[in-house]
């Protein structure tokens, strides 16, 4: 297939994919008229592209997944490498989800403190107090 279906049945731009081209995460073909050519193991590795970057996957972290697809693999995690950033990218939003969840505990403190204080000229009231 030509870079234009490619982009149709991916749902990405041909810009992307040359993007990819670029960046080695894809390679293409050459027709005799120089066109680039793409078959379904292209498909494979652009959806999987895709999918992880869906999840926040920088197009670094996708390397390991495209070359095991490349290796022949039928999924891209099938290698340890890829594991190996499943592993890594667990562990970031692990973290930041700490983080978020002592943000969340400061905020629903300084807010009940203030909800809390003497009733004065500009009092608020808030949704929050009945759920607390």
């Amino acid at each position: 297939m030509r870079i234009g279906e490619l982009a149709r049945r991916t749902g990405t731009t041909t810009r992307a994919l040359r993007f990819y081209e670029s960046e080695g995460l894809l390679s293409a073909r050459r027709a005799a008229n120089g066109y680039r050519e793409y078959g379904e193991d292209e498909l494979r590795q652009v959806r999987e592209i895709q999918a992880l970057r869906a999840v926040g996957f920088s197009l670094d972290d996708t390397r390991p997944f495209v070359e095991c697809l490349r290796a022949g693999h039928e999924t891209g995690d099938a290698c340890a490498e890829s594991i190996e950033v499943y592993e890594r990218k667990l562990t970031e939003v692990e973290d930041m989800l700490t983080r978020l969840l002592a943000v969340r505990d400061d905020l629903r403190a300084k807010l009940t403190r203030a909800l809390d204080t003497e009733p004065g000229p500009c009092r608020v009231t808030s949704g929050f107090e009945e759920n607390r």
